[in-house]
C-alpha cells in the first residue's frame, strides 16, 4: 500500500507577526485544500522542520476546522502548538 504524503510546502515571504508562515497543501477526499501555519521561528528552516515534526497533529487540526466549515477565502489557517 502506497503511502500518500502532501509534500508540496511553501514558505511564503509574508511575515506572520516576526515569524515565518507556511502553506501547505493537505489532501480531503479527492479535493486538494491550502493550508497556512503561522509561526514565531524567525528562519525558514526552523518553521519547516517544527511543521514536520508535527505534521500529523497538524493535518489533523486542519481536517476538524474544514470539517466545521472554518475556512477562509479557501484557507485553513493555523497556529503553532
Amino acid at each position: 500500500m502506497a503511502k500518500s504524503v502532501a509534500t508540496n510546502v511553501r514558505i511564503s515571504r509574508e511575515d506572520a507577526e516576526g515569524g515565518q508562515m507556511i502553506a501547505f497543501a493537505l489532501a480531503i477526499g479527492s479535493t486538494r485544500q491550502v493550508c497556512q501555519l503561522e509561526t514565531s521561528f524567525c528562519t525558514r528552516n526552523q518553521a519547516l522542520a517544527y511543521l514536520q515534526r508535527h505534521r500529523t497533529a497538524f493535518e489533523q487540526r486542519a481536517r476538524e476546522l474544514f470539517a466545521r466549515g472554518e475556512v477562509t477565502d479557501g484557507v485553513i489557517h493555523l497556529k503553532m502548538i
